[in-house]
Protein backbone atom coordinates (compact mmCIF):
# COMPACT_ATOMS: atom_id res chain seq x y z
CA UNK A 1 0.00 0.00 0.00
CA UNK A 2 1.19 3.56 -0.66
CA UNK A 3 1.55 6.09 2.12
CA UNK A 4 -0.41 8.60 0.03
CA UNK A 5 -3.42 6.29 -0.02
CA UNK A 6 -3.29 6.25 3.80
CA UNK A 7 -3.25 10.06 4.04
CA UNK A 8 0.45 10.92 3.84
CA UNK A 9 0.97 14.41 2.43
CA UNK A 10 3.30 17.42 2.55
CA UNK A 11 2.20 18.27 6.11
CA UNK A 12 3.40 14.95 7.52
CA UNK A 13 6.37 14.73 5.14
CA UNK A 14 7.72 18.04 6.45
CA UNK A 15 7.24 16.91 10.05
CA UNK A 16 9.09 13.65 9.32
CA UNK A 17 12.10 15.35 7.70
CA UNK A 18 14.11 15.60 10.93
CA UNK A 19 13.64 11.89 11.60
CA UNK A 20 14.56 10.80 8.07
CA UNK A 21 17.65 8.71 8.73
CA UNK A 22 18.87 5.15 8.19
CA UNK A 23 16.75 2.60 10.03
CA UNK A 24 13.69 4.85 10.32
CA UNK A 25 10.50 4.75 8.30
CA UNK A 26 7.07 6.41 8.59
CA UNK A 27 3.87 4.48 9.14
CA UNK A 28 0.28 4.94 10.23
CA UNK A 29 -1.01 3.23 13.36
CA UNK A 30 -3.99 0.98 12.66
CA UNK A 31 -4.38 -0.58 16.11
CA UNK A 32 -3.05 -0.18 19.67
CA UNK A 33 -2.88 -3.10 22.13
CA UNK A 34 -1.51 -2.10 25.53
CA UNK A 35 1.45 -0.20 24.19
CA UNK A 36 2.14 -2.44 21.20
CA UNK A 37 0.98 -0.92 17.92
CA UNK A 38 0.09 -2.35 14.55
CA UNK A 39 1.51 0.01 11.94
CA UNK A 40 0.82 0.21 8.21
CA UNK A 41 3.91 1.03 6.13
CA UNK A 42 4.88 0.90 2.47
CA UNK A 43 6.70 -2.36 3.20
CA UNK A 44 3.70 -3.99 4.88
CA UNK A 45 2.32 -4.37 8.38
CA UNK A 46 4.69 -3.92 11.35
CA UNK A 47 4.21 -4.54 15.07
CA UNK A 48 6.09 -1.96 17.14
CA UNK A 49 6.51 -1.33 20.86
CA UNK A 50 7.08 2.07 22.48
CA UNK A 51 10.66 3.33 22.66
CA UNK A 52 12.02 4.57 25.97
CA UNK A 53 11.95 8.12 24.65
CA UNK A 54 8.22 7.79 23.95
CA UNK A 55 7.55 6.40 27.44
CA UNK A 56 9.20 9.47 28.94
CA UNK A 57 7.11 11.83 26.81
CA UNK A 58 3.87 10.00 27.71
CA UNK A 59 4.72 10.17 31.44
CA UNK A 60 4.73 13.96 31.15
CA UNK A 61 1.77 14.24 28.77
CA UNK A 62 -0.71 11.31 28.57
CA UNK A 63 -2.24 12.83 25.42
CA UNK A 64 1.01 11.90 23.66
CA UNK A 65 0.09 8.21 23.92
CA UNK A 66 -0.06 6.80 20.37
CA UNK A 67 -3.59 6.50 19.04
CA UNK A 68 -5.17 4.85 16.03
CA UNK A 69 -4.70 7.14 13.03
CA UNK A 70 -1.42 8.63 14.27
CA UNK A 71 1.56 8.88 11.93
CA UNK A 72 4.59 7.41 13.66
CA UNK A 73 8.34 7.20 13.19
CA UNK A 74 9.30 3.50 13.25
CA UNK A 75 12.87 2.34 13.93
CA UNK A 76 13.94 -1.17 12.96
CA UNK A 77 16.79 -2.61 15.02
CA UNK A 78 19.45 -5.18 14.07
CA UNK A 79 17.49 -7.96 15.80
CA UNK A 80 14.46 -7.01 13.65
CA UNK A 81 12.57 -5.45 16.56
CA UNK A 82 10.60 -2.32 15.74
CA UNK A 83 9.96 0.60 18.08
CA UNK A 84 7.92 3.79 17.84
CA UNK A 85 10.40 6.63 18.29
CA UNK A 86 8.03 9.58 17.79
CA UNK A 87 4.48 10.59 16.88
CA UNK A 88 4.19 13.26 14.22
CA UNK A 89 2.07 16.34 15.09
CA UNK A 90 -1.63 15.56 14.74
CA UNK A 91 -3.82 17.43 12.30
CA UNK A 92 -6.92 16.54 14.30
CA UNK A 93 -7.72 14.42 17.35
CA UNK A 94 -10.85 13.06 19.01
CA UNK A 95 -10.17 13.52 22.72
CA UNK A 96 -12.41 12.49 25.57
CA UNK A 97 -12.04 12.99 29.31
CA UNK A 98 -10.45 10.15 31.25
CA UNK A 99 -12.63 8.29 33.74
CA UNK A 100 -10.05 8.56 36.54
CA UNK A 101 -9.29 11.34 38.99
CA UNK A 102 -6.21 12.61 37.17
CA UNK A 103 -8.03 15.13 34.90
CA UNK A 104 -6.30 13.78 31.82
CA UNK A 105 -7.56 13.47 28.27
CA UNK A 106 -7.47 10.36 26.12
CA UNK A 107 -7.01 10.56 22.36
CA UNK A 108 -9.26 7.89 20.87
CA UNK A 109 -8.49 8.68 17.22
CA UNK A 110 -6.16 10.97 15.28
CA UNK A 111 -5.77 12.65 11.90
CA UNK A 112 -9.32 12.16 10.64
CA UNK A 113 -10.47 14.53 7.92
CA UNK A 114 -14.12 14.01 8.90
CA UNK A 115 -15.75 12.72 12.08
CA UNK A 116 -19.18 11.14 11.71
CA UNK A 117 -21.53 10.80 14.65
CA UNK A 118 -23.35 7.55 13.86
CA UNK A 119 -26.87 7.11 15.27
CA UNK A 120 -29.42 4.43 14.43
CA UNK A 121 -32.94 5.41 13.37
CA UNK A 122 -34.22 2.14 14.87
CA UNK A 123 -34.76 2.11 17.80
CA UNK A 124 -35.54 5.82 18.23
CA UNK A 125 -32.46 8.08 17.93
CA UNK A 126 -31.29 9.91 21.06
CA UNK A 127 -30.95 13.69 20.42
CA UNK A 128 -29.04 14.21 23.68
CA UNK A 129 -26.41 11.65 22.74
CA UNK A 130 -26.10 13.17 19.27
CA UNK A 131 -25.48 16.60 20.80
CA UNK A 132 -22.81 15.29 23.17
CA UNK A 133 -20.95 13.40 20.44
CA UNK A 134 -21.34 16.30 18.00
CA UNK A 135 -19.55 18.55 20.52
CA UNK A 136 -16.75 15.96 20.60
CA UNK A 137 -16.64 15.92 16.79
CA UNK A 138 -16.52 19.73 16.55
CA UNK A 139 -13.72 19.82 19.14
CA UNK A 140 -11.61 17.37 17.14
CA UNK A 141 -10.65 19.87 14.46
CA UNK A 142 -12.07 17.64 11.70
CA UNK A 143 -15.26 18.21 9.70
CA UNK A 144 -18.28 16.86 11.63
CA UNK A 145 -21.26 15.11 10.06
CA UNK A 146 -24.21 12.99 11.19
CA UNK A 147 -24.88 9.55 9.70
CA UNK A 148 -28.28 8.04 10.50
CA UNK A 149 -28.18 4.29 9.93
CA UNK A 150 -30.85 1.60 9.51
CA UNK A 151 -32.93 3.87 7.27
CA UNK A 152 -34.60 0.77 5.81
CA UNK A 153 -36.06 -0.10 9.23
CA UNK A 154 -38.28 3.01 9.56
CA UNK A 155 -41.00 4.38 7.23
CA UNK A 156 -40.21 8.08 7.76
CA UNK A 157 -36.40 8.32 7.62
CA UNK A 158 -36.32 11.69 5.73
CA UNK A 159 -38.68 13.29 8.28
CA UNK A 160 -36.65 12.02 11.23
CA UNK A 161 -33.45 13.26 9.60
CA UNK A 162 -34.92 16.70 8.92
CA UNK A 163 -36.07 16.96 12.54
CA UNK A 164 -32.62 16.09 13.90
CA UNK A 165 -30.83 18.32 11.38
CA UNK A 166 -32.75 21.40 12.51
CA UNK A 167 -30.47 22.02 15.49
CA UNK A 168 -27.15 21.10 13.84
CA UNK A 169 -26.53 24.25 11.82
CA UNK A 170 -24.51 23.60 8.66
CA UNK A 171 -23.53 20.04 9.64
CA UNK A 172 -24.37 17.59 6.84
CA UNK A 173 -26.84 14.80 7.67
CA UNK A 174 -26.99 11.51 5.75
CA UNK A 175 -29.48 8.65 6.05
CA UNK A 176 -28.06 5.29 4.99
CA UNK A 177 -28.82 1.59 5.03
CA UNK A 178 -25.92 -0.85 5.12
CA UNK A 179 -28.45 -3.60 4.33
CA UNK A 180 -29.82 -2.12 1.08
CA UNK A 181 -26.91 0.18 0.18
CA UNK A 182 -29.15 3.27 0.06
CA UNK A 183 -27.29 6.49 0.83
CA UNK A 184 -23.79 4.99 0.78
CA UNK A 185 -22.81 6.77 -2.45
CA UNK A 186 -23.25 10.13 -0.69
CA UNK A 187 -20.40 9.22 1.68
CA UNK A 188 -17.90 8.81 -1.17
CA UNK A 189 -16.69 12.41 -0.83
CA UNK A 190 -15.48 11.67 2.70
CA UNK A 191 -13.47 8.63 1.56
CA UNK A 192 -11.44 9.75 -1.44
CA UNK A 193 -7.79 8.72 -1.85
CA UNK A 194 -5.83 9.74 1.23
CA UNK A 195 -8.89 10.80 3.22
CA UNK A 196 -9.95 9.39 6.60
CA UNK A 197 -13.51 9.15 7.92
CA UNK A 198 -13.79 8.45 11.67
CA UNK A 199 -16.95 6.94 13.13
CA UNK A 200 -18.14 7.52 16.71
CA UNK A 201 -21.40 6.41 18.26
CA UNK A 202 -23.08 4.10 20.75
CA UNK A 203 -23.07 0.30 20.61
CA UNK A 204 -25.71 -0.94 18.19
CA UNK A 205 -25.60 2.20 16.04
CA UNK A 206 -24.48 0.14 13.04
CA UNK A 207 -20.88 1.38 12.76
CA UNK A 208 -19.42 -2.07 12.03
CA UNK A 209 -22.05 -2.81 9.40
CA UNK A 210 -21.35 0.57 7.84
CA UNK A 211 -17.60 -0.14 7.73
CA UNK A 212 -18.25 -3.50 6.02
CA UNK A 213 -20.57 -1.88 3.47
CA UNK A 214 -18.09 0.87 2.62
CA UNK A 215 -15.12 -1.49 2.51
CA UNK A 216 -17.02 -3.88 0.25
CA UNK A 217 -16.17 -6.90 2.38
CA UNK A 218 -16.65 -8.24 5.91
CA UNK A 219 -13.84 -6.72 7.96
CA UNK A 220 -15.75 -6.06 11.20
CA UNK A 221 -17.85 -8.46 13.26
CA UNK A 222 -21.54 -7.53 13.60
CA UNK A 223 -24.11 -8.67 16.16
CA UNK A 224 -27.87 -8.24 16.59
CA UNK A 225 -29.36 -5.90 19.18
CA UNK A 226 -30.25 -7.29 22.60
CA UNK A 227 -33.85 -8.20 23.37
CA UNK A 228 -34.35 -4.84 25.13
CA UNK A 229 -33.22 -2.96 22.00
CA UNK A 230 -29.87 -1.90 23.45
CA UNK A 231 -26.70 -2.35 21.45
CA UNK A 232 -24.01 -4.94 22.01
CA UNK A 233 -20.28 -4.20 21.97
CA UNK A 234 -18.98 -5.83 18.79
CA UNK A 235 -15.93 -3.66 18.12
CA UNK A 236 -13.57 -4.18 21.07
CA UNK A 237 -10.73 -2.05 19.72
CA UNK A 238 -10.18 0.99 17.54
CA UNK A 239 -9.17 0.14 14.01
CA UNK A 240 -8.01 1.94 10.88
CA UNK A 241 -9.46 0.13 7.87
CA UNK A 242 -8.19 0.85 4.31
CA UNK A 243 -10.96 0.81 1.69
CA UNK A 244 -10.77 0.18 -2.08
CA UNK A 245 -11.28 3.88 -2.83
CA UNK A 246 -7.85 4.62 -1.40
CA UNK A 247 -9.18 6.22 1.77
CA UNK A 248 -9.45 4.82 5.29
CA UNK A 249 -12.22 4.39 7.86
CA UNK A 250 -11.42 4.81 11.53
CA UNK A 251 -13.84 2.69 13.54
CA UNK A 252 -14.20 3.01 17.32
CA UNK A 253 -15.93 0.85 19.96
CA UNK A 254 -19.37 1.94 21.14
CA UNK A 255 -19.20 4.94 23.47
CA UNK A 256 -21.67 4.52 26.33
CA UNK A 257 -20.38 7.46 28.33
CA UNK A 258 -18.02 10.05 26.93
CA UNK A 259 -16.91 13.11 28.87
CA UNK A 260 -15.90 16.30 27.08
CA UNK A 261 -12.27 17.19 27.70
CA UNK A 262 -11.41 20.89 27.82
CA UNK A 263 -7.95 20.95 26.25
CA UNK A 264 -5.35 23.51 27.18
CA UNK A 265 -5.37 26.88 25.35
CA UNK A 266 -3.09 27.12 22.34
CA UNK A 267 -3.56 23.52 21.22
CA UNK A 268 -3.37 23.73 17.43
CA UNK A 269 -5.87 20.90 17.00
CA UNK A 270 -8.63 22.84 18.77
CA UNK A 271 -9.86 25.59 16.44
CA UNK A 272 -12.88 26.48 18.59
CA UNK A 273 -14.98 25.42 21.56
CA UNK A 274 -16.74 22.27 20.37
CA UNK A 275 -19.60 22.70 22.83
CA UNK A 276 -20.30 26.23 21.63
CA UNK A 277 -20.29 25.08 18.01
CA UNK A 278 -22.62 22.16 18.74
CA UNK A 279 -25.06 24.58 20.41
CA UNK A 280 -24.45 27.57 18.16
CA UNK A 281 -28.15 28.47 18.09
CA UNK A 282 -28.32 28.74 21.88
CA UNK A 283 -25.09 30.73 22.04
CA UNK A 284 -26.52 33.24 19.58
CA UNK A 285 -29.77 33.50 21.55
CA UNK A 286 -27.82 34.05 24.80
CA UNK A 287 -26.35 37.20 23.27
CA UNK A 288 -29.82 38.74 23.44
CA UNK A 289 -30.28 38.23 27.19
CA UNK A 290 -30.47 41.32 29.40
CA UNK A 291 -27.66 40.11 31.70
CA UNK A 292 -24.26 38.95 30.44
CA UNK A 293 -24.04 36.31 33.17
CA UNK A 294 -27.58 35.06 32.56
CA UNK A 295 -27.96 31.41 33.59
CA UNK A 296 -31.15 31.02 31.55
CA UNK A 297 -33.13 29.73 34.51
CA UNK A 298 -35.45 32.42 35.86
CA UNK A 299 -33.80 35.73 35.00
CA UNK A 300 -35.96 38.49 33.46
CA UNK A 301 -35.65 39.23 29.74
CA UNK A 302 -33.84 35.95 29.06
CA UNK A 303 -33.80 35.43 25.29
CA UNK A 304 -33.12 31.70 25.68
CA UNK A 305 -36.12 31.09 27.95
CA UNK A 306 -38.25 33.18 25.61
CA UNK A 307 -37.20 30.94 22.70
CA UNK A 308 -38.23 27.88 24.71
CA UNK A 309 -41.60 29.46 25.44
CA UNK A 310 -42.10 30.25 21.76
CA UNK A 311 -41.18 26.70 20.73
CA UNK A 312 -38.05 27.82 18.83
CA UNK A 313 -35.93 25.41 20.90
CA UNK A 314 -36.95 22.54 23.14
CA UNK A 315 -36.64 22.47 26.91
CA UNK A 316 -34.77 19.17 26.51
CA UNK A 317 -32.07 20.79 24.33
CA UNK A 318 -31.66 23.66 26.81
CA UNK A 319 -31.28 21.25 29.73
CA UNK A 320 -28.70 19.18 27.85
CA UNK A 321 -26.76 22.36 27.06
CA UNK A 322 -26.73 23.26 30.76
CA UNK A 323 -25.62 19.74 31.68
CA UNK A 324 -22.71 19.72 29.24
CA UNK A 325 -21.65 23.21 30.32
CA UNK A 326 -21.55 22.04 33.95
CA UNK A 327 -19.44 19.05 32.94
CA UNK A 328 -17.04 21.21 30.97
CA UNK A 329 -16.74 23.71 33.82
CA UNK A 330 -16.00 20.90 36.27
CA UNK A 331 -13.42 19.45 33.89
CA UNK A 332 -11.76 22.86 33.51
CA UNK A 333 -11.47 23.20 37.31
CA UNK A 334 -9.93 19.72 37.54
CA UNK A 335 -7.33 20.59 34.92
CA UNK A 336 -6.47 23.90 36.59
CA UNK A 337 -6.10 22.14 39.96
CA UNK A 338 -3.76 19.55 38.43
CA UNK A 339 -1.68 22.26 36.77
CA UNK A 340 -1.38 24.18 40.07
CA UNK A 341 -0.24 21.01 41.82
CA UNK A 342 2.32 20.31 39.11
CA UNK A 343 3.72 23.83 39.47
CA UNK A 344 4.02 23.38 43.25
CA UNK A 345 5.85 20.08 42.79
CA UNK A 346 8.23 21.64 40.26
CA UNK A 347 9.00 24.61 42.53
CA UNK A 348 9.60 22.30 45.48
CA UNK A 349 11.94 20.13 43.42
CA UNK A 350 13.84 23.20 42.21
CA UNK A 351 14.24 24.46 45.80
CA UNK A 352 15.56 21.08 46.91
CA UNK A 353 18.12 21.10 44.07
CA UNK A 354 19.24 24.63 44.99
CA UNK A 355 19.64 23.64 48.66
CA UNK A 356 21.78 20.62 47.82
CA UNK A 357 24.10 22.80 45.76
Amino acid sequence: MSLASLGWDAHFSDAYARFNRRGNKPGRISRVDRGVCTVLTERGVTRASLAGRMLGIIAKDPLAMPSVGDWAVIKTWSDERSTIEAILPRRSAIVRSSSGRAAEGQAIAANADSVAVVEALDPDPDPGRIERLMALAHESGATPLLILTKADAVPDAPLLAADLAGALGDVEVHTVSAHTGDGLDALADYLGPGRTLALIGASGAGKSSLVNALAGTSVMVTRALRADGRGRHTTSHRALVPVPSGGTILDTPGLRLVGLFDRRPGDATVPADGLARAFEDLDELAGGCRFRDCRHESEPDCAVLAAVGDGVITARRLENWRKLQREQSFERRRIEARQRNQRRVTKSRDRDKATRR
